[in-house]
């Protein structure tokens, strides 16, 4: 069986880290959002910045807003974005 990876979409963070989208072969061990934004940050650098604690990271998986325990499987769209505010 032939992984298809998971799509990352950056949103803000594309400036930031030069990218507007990744495709990634989810790393074993990697089973929901919480595991693959602790994966994305352990890179280091910009990674640890700016998905760190503290910095306000929002999730969707396949465009439905997701907790940190939100299961993430090869094939999935997960987007990371800042928290949206309205006035």
């Amino acid at each position: 069986c032939q992984s298809m990876g998971a799509e990352t979409l950056l949103s803000r963070l594309r400036d930031t880290l030069g990218r507007d989208a990744e495709r990634i072969d989810l790393p074993a061990g990697v089973t929901d959002v919480k595991g693959l934004l602790d994966w994305l940050r352990a890179r280091g650098d910009v990674w640890a910045t700016e998905l760190g604690p503290g910095r306000s990271v929002r999730a969707a998986v396949n465009q439905d807003m997701a907790q940190p325990d939100t299961p993430v499987r090869d094939g999935d769209e997960i987007a990371f974005f800042p928290p949206v505010t309205g006035g």
